[in-house]
């Protein structure tokens, strides 16, 4: 990596912190936790008084836990056990995380051929509204996004051997795999994306081992950990299971719905451990679906437009949190502020791909043209399904452009996981990072019009 990429990318991150401190600045103190992150602070406080993750129960009892990841709680802890379990620290560890994301989206757009390649890309990350104005959320899926991008930006660059990037990458998505488990799909990604630059089967086969090891390794304490304290082994938490069963429902109308409301399966009733709570619900839940595979799938257009349709989840976070201050119309507001800004971030990644030069590109400019008028429909996430087809339009040239590949795999990742349990506006920030990078990034083309991505090194 060179020096004037190390400044660029510096600077950006040093923006995006500002930006970042001013939001947390005024939150802390206001903003309470709320919804599941009054949980994760629950943890974070017991697992800084070295009480691991534990549950106190009304009776007094106490019981091992794992129900929700374990991966940010536990990075909340170990600043809590200096400062004491203040959310205006959980704010500031946010705020890093979204700055050092700027900088990486900076590697990420970058070319070495143009010295001002990849400001736009940390520029669009460090000042995208939903991004910032989620900054107060003791909430995972920012974070996530934001490992996401450190995790590829390490796997692409040249500044260390192949497999100190590969480690490097896998240790951070390690990480964010224990923040939000579902991130164990994007390992294969980083690592074929490390081989961007001469694509060799057999060396994508190597990166991807390496990069899906490590994460696997990074994670192995804490599913040694279930298998020895809960009732039955778990990979990172205990609750897919449920989350199968609640989007089976039609009661949600694809988003989550309370169990008690849907009616707990009676086989589940008289189970209490965490670990055989989960068997039973997931295994209702395969029962519904085998017995309705129709009905069930007739949810995944509802699934998805509760995850892509509604860009609010910091306005709904901060009315959730302080209802008095963040009243109906400052909801409307924020909520108006983040839902343009995703639109837009989607219409200049719908734009790039079309664009850029490779395979099929009269095509290309036509979807990508639909695509930024669907964007701005009710029903937004046709524009994102059209979004991930725009990007397999390019065939293998689509991993010759990290940040594109990246942000196609980000939002395809994120509809399948989504389709299968259930939706929620705030789960669309898993992939919004890599889609906002894609939206500052450009192509350039070869002599044979095939894309390149960045070179970060002389």
């Amino acid at each position: 990596m060179t020096a004037e990429l190390r400044r660029r990318a510096l600077r950006v991150a040093l923006l995006a912190l500002v930006v970042r401190l001013g939001v947390v600045a005024y939150a802390a103190g206001r903003f309470p936790p709320a919804d599941d992150g009054a949980f994760y602070q629950a943890i974070a406080a017991r697992m800084a008084r070295g009480l691991g993750y534990t549950w106190a129960w009304p009776d007094g009892s106490v019981t091992f836990a794992a129900n929700y990841p374990v991966g940010y709680p536990a990075l909340l802890a170990a600043l809590y056990a200096v400062t004491g379990p203040r959310t205006g620290v959980a704010m500031l560890v946010n705020a890093l995380l979204g700055a050092v994301a700027s900088g990486a989206a900076v590697v990420l757009g970058s070319r070495r051929e143009e010295p001002q390649s990849g400001l736009l890309a940390g520029l669009v990350v460090a000042l995208e509204p939903a991004l910032v104005l989620y900054t107060p959320a003791l909430m995972t899926e920012a974070v996530a996004g934001e490992l996401l991008l450190v995790a590829a930006a390490i796997a692409t660059a040249e500044s260390a051997r192949r497999a100190l990037r590969y480690v490097g990458a896998g240790v951070v998505l390690g990480v964010a795999t224990l923040v939000r488990p579902e991130m164990l799909l994007f390992a294969p990604v980083v690592g074929v994306l490390g081989e961007w630059r001469a694509p060799n089967v057999r060396r994508a086969v190597l990166a991807v081992a390496l990069v899906t090891g490590t994460t696997l390794a990074a994670c192995a304490p804490w599913t040694l950990r279930n298998c020895m304290r809960l009732d039955r082994c778990a990979f990172v938490s205990a609750n897919a299971g449920q989350n199968l069963l609640i989007g089976t429902s039609p009661l949600g109308r694809g988003g989550w719905v309370a169990l008690d409301r849907m009616g707990v399966p009676a086989a589940c009733r008289t189970e209490w451990g965490e670990g055989g709570k989960d068997r039973c619900f997931g295994t209702a839940a395969v029962q519904v679906i085998a017995r309705s595979p129709g009905s069930w799938l007739a949810l995944v257009p509802a699934k998805l437009g509760m995850t892509f349709d509604y860009g609010t989840a910091a306005a709904y976070y901060l009315g959730a949190s302080n209802p008095e201050l963040v009243g109906e119309r400052a909801k409307t507001v924020l909520g108006a502020l983040e839902l343009v800004g995703q639109r837009i971030v989607l219409v200049l990644a719908a734009l790039a791909l079309g664009r850029a030069p490779g395979p099929r590109s009269a095509l290309r400019r036509w979807l990508g043209i639909l695509c930024a008028v669907l964007a701005f429909v009710p029903s937004a996430w046709l524009a994102f399904v059209l979004l991930v087809a725009l990007g397999l339009t390019l065939g293998k040239c689509l991993w010759k452009w990290p940040a594109a590949a990246l942000a196609v795999s980000a939002v395809l990742g994120t509809m399948l996981t989504h389709a299968v349990f259930f939706g929620a506006g705030r789960y669309s920030l898993v992939c919004l990072p890599a889609v906002a990078v894609l939206a500052g990034a450009r192509a350039r083309a070869t002599e044979r019009g095939w894309l390149v991505g960045p070179r970060l090194a002389d």
